[in-house]
């Protein structure tokens, strides 16, 4: 049997519109999924659903209602959720001081970040269970590994989701799910075309690997632990940057 492989499993995608979502939306396609990516982005996701082969379903999840509806329509269409991959998020504080940041942005950047995971999480726990082998991926970020400075409420929540993934591996192993987390490097995509240039050359004169980090190389690390190859892997975190953090 070939373990790295994904074939016949079903899995959802939040953040699918574009950048790191899309990528593992198509490898996990690649390997052999049925795949569903969810987002806010109504017209980039259905763009992105068509180009890759996945369904499309609308999700805000700074909205409880929402990641509800979008849950019952992934299971409904795919008929069931093998694998979870909590990649939507947002930033917004970049560039403020914590002296400088708003009382509503961080507000917004937790409800979305932290308690869509949460969410999202829960709403997939019924299918999840009822699968042979539950599978749930948070994509973090290696900033809260080093305290990226001007990045407060995003480093924040993404600390948050590297805890949470723990707990949640606990409380789920009984159910045969298990619960890992990946932290991506400064990835180039849309979402980090804000960021200074002295960040990204910071990035990479810092690796041990000296390049630029791109979609591709985090879609290997979120295929395998979706995969049968990671059975017995729970709990984890697994930094992918190219040696800037070494964790």
């Amino acid at each position: 049997m070939t373990l790295m492989t994904l074939d016949g499993k079903r899995i959802l995608i939040t953040g699918g519109a574009r950048g790191l979502g899309k990528a593992f939306a198509a490898a996990a396609i690649a390997a052999g999924a049925r795949v569903a990516i969810a987002d806010i982005l109504e017209d980039a996701g259905r763009a992105a659903a068509a180009q890759i082969g996945a369904s499309f379903f609308k999700l805000d999840l700074a909205s409880p209602q929402s990641i509800e509806a979008c849950m019952a329509g992934v299971a409904a269409a795919l008929g069931g959720v093998d694998g979870l991959v909590n990649n939507g998020a947002i930033t917004n504080s970049g560039g403020k001081t914590l002296e400088q940041l708003d009382i509503e942005v961080w507000d917004r950047v937790m409800n979305v970040n932290v308690r869509g995971t949460w969410l999202m999480s829960r709403a997939a726990l019924p299918h999840l269970r009822a699968s042979a082998a539950g599978r749930v991926v948070n994509i973090a970020s290696d900033t809260a590994l080093w305290g990226a400075p001007r990045l407060l409420a995003y480093v924040a929540s993404k600390g948050a989701v590297i805890a949470m993934t723990r707990s949640m591996a606990r409380e789920l192993g009984d159910a045969r799910i298990s619960v890992n987390a990946v932290a991506p490097g400064l990835t180039l995509v849309e979402a980090t075309e804000y960021v200074p240039q002295d960040r990204h050359d910071r990035y990479l004169e810092g690796r041990a690997l000296r390049r630029r980090q791109l979609p591709d190389d985090v879609c290997g690390a979120v295929v395998f632990l979706l995969s049968d190859a990671a059975g017995f892997i729970t709990g984890q975190l697994l930094p992918v940057n190219g040696g800037f953090v070494m964790h």
